[in-house]
Order: structure tokens, then sequence, then C-alpha cells
């Protein structure tokens, strides 16, 4: 009676240890295909340094947010016209996907001395 016992232990040892993993799970990254630009406090008196950070450079495809982190209104408006995000209130943002290559400056409609360069490869 006693060695069958020891073989069934045994066999449901070995068959609880069958099932178990001995290589941990991990899992997938996560991939964010975005970039996020600040409107620094007090922008509307700089410059270059208004949109932090300024430059950037992203590939093809990324979604840059810019995120109005002063207390007054701004925009992200493309010298080009490619995209404009109208007036921004304090805490709002505004995302633009870039899918094509190609250096693409900006600047605040309402404040023009603010500037910036996306550049896309």
């Amino acid at each position: 009676m006693f060695k069958r016992l020891v073989v069934i232990t045994g066999f449901l040892i070995a068959n609880a240890a069958c099932g178990q993993s001995s290589t941990p799970t991990t899992p997938s990254p996560v991939t964010m295909n975005g970039m996020t630009v600040s409107i620094v406090s007090g922008a509307k008196d700089l410059t270059s340094t208004a949109y932090n950070p300024n430059p950037i450079t992203v590939s093809t495809g990324t979604t840059v947010t810019w995120m109005n982190n002063d207390s007054i209104t701004h925009t992200s408006t493309s010298s080009t016209g490619t995209w404009d995000s109208g007036t921004m209130a304090p805490g709002a943002s505004f995302s633009h996907t870039f899918a094509s290559a190609g250096t693409f400056t900006y600047h605040c409609a309402i404040h023009p001395n603010m500037v910036g360069t996306v550049t896309v490869q």
C-alpha cells in the first residue's frame, strides 16, 4: 500500500510540473507612435523656445500632440496650411499625424513670434 501511495504521489507531482512553464511570460512592449510638444508657460513672449521640445524630428506616420501648458490661448498653425489647431485654451491639446517626409515650420496664429519646426524622416 505504501509503495502504491508513493507511485501515485510521484505521478501527481510530475503531472502538475508538466502543466507549468519554466519561462515566465512577459507582456509585449507597448509602442507609442507619438510625440508631445508643450506650449510652455509665458510662451507669448518667447520665440523658438515657446514650443518644447523644438525643433523635433519624427518618423513618417508619427502623431505629434501640442499641449497648451500656458495660462492663455495659443495655436499650432502650419506655415503652409498643412494643419491648424484652431484656438487651444489652457490645458487643451491638438494632434496631427505626419504622413510624409519633409520639414514643416509652424507658429502661433495669435502670437506669430512663437515658432517651431517638425522634421519628418
